[in-house]
Formats: structure tokens, C-alpha cells, sequence
């Protein structure tokens, strides 16, 4: 595909330079094609977060329009974050072509917060997710040497754990959802929600290996379509809160309030430094896939503060922190267009959408069966590209044990909660995501075992 662009878009050399701009009839259609590719991941977040509280879809919560408005400010801030990135201001941006939006990383830590707190229950999360971003961007400078510290086993490890702490997301939803899990419904794991469910996960396959381009690019958004329209035929769709959202609204500052607890703060901050090995890698992907080349110094240092900034904000706002998106690295590849400036009207189109209370209702109105489909695919996917990076380990019998032993142990935790019940609140979230015990035992044991000899 790429090959045919270049006479269309540019030359070769414009294609590879990140400040090149393409025409406006190019650039808008390329912009939007990145959100397309994003756009269900990014307000994935929202939606798991709400519903672990208890006011998320399904749910006869009054507090349901804050649901609605977290969507909202998933689209905003991923738009701002995102400007951040291909703008830039000063020393914060990569000024290339990286798109940002909610991060999936810090779902483990987030679940165990929030669990059956209501809205109430967000104040304290809004606050892990302000003093996480500041210390993420406070990173900026050292975070080409805390790489070390951070090898494939690692890394791998924890991608892998992020996926199976999900998964168990997307069977519940994909069943029924967290409501009609606990009040005991019968309709829970019915035939009639799997087929929902099964028709996306199908639809997406099918796209995925069958066609090619764009296509095959939004498989996952062009499934939860085929879903949607499936369930529409059925009549089990409720339009009533599209008529009831606002046609435009601006953010609301401090909107769930604020409040420091211990554990969300240890937590946010502690995810920040695999959130930022994250974005290190995916703006080394877009450099070497986009323009042969590796990423500089000052690439980096400025990806990592506006990953850390725009998390900030979003925090301020009542969103959920932001980090760069891995699919959209592979877009760029894909397409071979390495221009910033497209990314830029991808980001317009974000900020837009975030201000029209009316498409967070929209997407509100998606039965949670639907969503889990798309959401099954996608979080395998974080498994698979934790299993791809484990991948370039050695697999001694030192990295066996590591990895035994956080595996064991996270995992295990994240199952059995009650095995730490009679620890102190802070403790207990912490060591229930699973996620940090996982993370913690698996870089202290690298640094500290030996490597094994012959």
C-alpha cells in the first residue's frame, strides 16, 4: 500500500520527514484513519473503570451521566495529549507523529480503588492519576537510563500480566456484565448475549485477515458496528440518553472533586515507570518504522513529558491517565507516512468530539455484550504482545525462576484477594492488582540474582 501513496502524497524523502505536510484532502482522511484505530481503545478505560464503581453501563445508577462524561474526556484529553506530542511547546513533545490516549496499563491498579465505591470513589483516583502524570514528566530526564532496569523479561512480564488482569473484563461484559453478574440475573452467560458477543469477535477475524487497508486497520471499531447492528435488529438498544446529553459542553475542572489516598498515589507512580519504558518503545518504533532511523535523545525526554503532562491534566479534569498507543506506531509503519501534521488533524478531530456531550451518549448506548467482544480481542492482544516481547529473552533457567516466581505471585493475588485480607488497606489494593507485586519481584530479582554461568 505504501508504495502506491508515494507518488499521491509525496516523494520518499517527504514521506520519512515528520514536519512534512501532505495536502489538506490527504492529511484530514490519514488524521482520521489514526482515530479510527484508537478510538475504541481509548474510551475502553472509561467505561471498565465506571463499571467497576458501579455507576458504568448496565447499572441503574443516578450517578450514570458521569459515565457519559469520562467518555467525553477520554476523547478531550487523548486530543490534548496527543497536540501535545505532535505540536509540542518548549521541551515537552516528541514533535513526530504519536498518537496518545487512555492507557490500559493502569486498569489492575485503578480496579482494586475504585471497586463498589460509586462516584465517591473517584476523588482519590483522580488524585493517583494528577501526582502520577507530575511524576512521570519529572522522569523526562532519566528515563533513557532506567532502560536498564527495564529488559525484556520485565517488561514482557508485566504486558503479559496487564492482558490476563483484563481478560476476566472482557468475559464478564461479554456474558452479561458486572450488574447482571451480581444481582444473580438469570439472563447472565445467556445464549442470546454470547451470540452478541461471538458476532463481533467473528466480524473483527474475518476483517482482520480477509481484507486489507483500512479495513483491516478498524476491524475491531468496524466489529463492535456489526454487533451494534445486530442488536439494534433486536431491539436491544435504549436511545434515551443520547436526547438527554448536552449538544456541547466544556470540561469540567476538579469535576469527581480530589483527595490523596496512599495507595493510589504509590500506585500511579509506580506504573508510571513502566508506562514510560512504554512510550520510550513506541516512539522508537515510529522513527524506525517510519523513517529507518532510531529515536534522539530529545525525542524521547520530550515524549515522556508530554505523556506525563497530558496525564496531569486529564487528572484535573476527571480523566484517566494518557500514554502513547501502540496500534497507531504500526499505522504509521503501515501507511509509511510519517508526517506530525497528520497526527494534527487526527488530534482536531479528538478534541471535537470531546466537546459534543452527545457522542459520549452515543457510545453509551452500546450493550455491554457488544463492547465485550471487541473488548475479548483487544485485551488477548495486550497478552499476545507481552508473550511477543518475552520472546527476545533467553530463557535460562535464572529467567525461568523470575519469571515463575512474579508470575505465581501476581497472578495469584490477583485471583485469591482474600489471601491478604488482613493487611492494611493500602497494602491490600496494592498487592490485589497483581500488576505491582508481579512488577516489583521481577525487577528486583533481575538486578539482584546473578547471571547464571555456563
Amino acid at each position: 500500500m505504501s508504495h502506491q501513496n508515494e507518488s499521491v502524497i509525496g516523494s520518499p524523502e517527504q514521506l520519512r520527514d515528520p514536519d512534512y505536510m501532505p495536502a489538506w484532502s490527504l492529511a484530514v482522511p490519514l488524521g482520521i484513519q489514526h482515530v479510527l484505530a484508537m478510538f475504541v481503545s481509548n474510551v475502553t478505560p472509561a467505561i471498565i473503570v465506571a463499571g467497576a464503581a458501579g455507576f458504568g453501563f448496565g447499572s441503574n445508577s443516578p450517578d450514570f451521566p458521569s459515565l457519559i462524561y469520562m467518555i467525553q474526556m477520554s476523547m478531550l484529553f487523548a486530543g490534548v495529549a496527543t497536540l501535545l506530542q505532535t505540536i509540542g511547546a518548549g521541551p515537552v513533545g516528541a514533535r513526530l507523529p504519536v498518537v496518545q490516549g487512555t492507557s490500559f496499563a493502569f486498569i489492575p491498579v485503578m480496579l482494586p480503588l475504585v471497586a463498589g465505591k460509586g462516584v465517591d470513589g473517584m476523588a482519590a483516583l483522580m488524585g493517583g492519576v494528577l501526582v502520577g502524570g507530575l511524576f512521570h514528566a519529572a522522569l523526562a530526564p532519566f528515563v533513557g537510563r532506567i532502560r536498564f532496569a527495564l529488559p525484556p523479561l520485565v517488561t514482557g512480564l508485566i504486558v503479559v500480566m496487564i492482558g490476563l488482569a483484563l481478560i476476566r473484563v472482557g468475559i464478564t461484559y461479554a456474558a452479561g456484565g458486572v450488574p447482571a453478574l451480581q444481582s444473580g440475573a438469570a439472563e447472565f452467560g445467556s445464549l442470546l448475549n454470547w451470540s452478541l458477543a461471538l458476532v463481533v469477535i467473528a466480524v473483527t477475524l474475518a476483517l482482520k485477515f480477509f481484507t486489507r487497508g483500512m479495513l483491516s486497520l478498524a476491524a475491531v471499531l468496524l466489529g463492535l458496528i456489526a454487533g451494534y447492528a445486530v442488536a439494534l435488529a433486536l431491539g436491544l438498544v435504549d436511545f434515551g440518553n443520547i436526547g438527554r446529553a448536552a449538544p456541547f459542553a466544556l470540561p469540567n475542572l476538579l469535576h469527581f472533586g480530589f483527595e490523596f489516598s496512599a495507595a493510589a498515589v504509590i500506585g500511579f507512580v509506580l506504573m508510571s515507570f513502566i508506562s514510560a519504558i512504554e512510550t520510550v518503545g513506541d516512539v522508537s518504533g515510529i522513527t524506525k518504522g517510519g523513517a529507518g532511523r532510531e529515536a534522539t535523545d530529545a525525542e524521547i525526554r520530550g515524549a515522556t513529558f508530554a505523556d506525563g503532562l497530558g496525564s496531569a491534566a486529564a487528572g484535573l479534569f476527571g480523566a484517566l491517565p494518557n500514554t502513547s498507543f501502540s496500534q497507531n506506531v504500526g499505522l504509521v509503519a503501515f501507511t509509511g507516512v510519517m508526517s506530525r501534521h497528520v497526527v494534527t488533524c487526527g488530534a482536531v478531530f479528538l478534541l471535537l468530539c470531546g466537546l459534543i456531550p452527545k457522542i459520549g451518549a452515543a457510545i453509551s448506548t452500546v450493550p455491554i455484550e457488544v463492547l465485550g467482544g471487541g473488548v475479548i480481542i483487544m485485551f488477548g492482544m495486550v497478552a499476545s504482545a507481552g508473550v511477543s516481547l518475552l520472546s527476545a529473552v533467553d530463557w535460562n533457567r535464572r529467567n525461568m525462576l523470575i519469571f515463575a516466581v512474579a508470575l505465581s505471585v501476581g497472578l495469584g493475588l490477583q485471583l485469591v484477594p482474600e489471601a491478604v485480607q488482613h493487611l492494611p488497606d493500602t497494602a491490600r489494593v496494592l498487592l490485589t492488582s497483581g500488576l505491582l507485586p508481579a512488577a516489583v519481584i521481577a525487577i528486583v530479582l533481575n538486578l539482584a540474582l546473578p547471571e547464571e554461568a555456563g
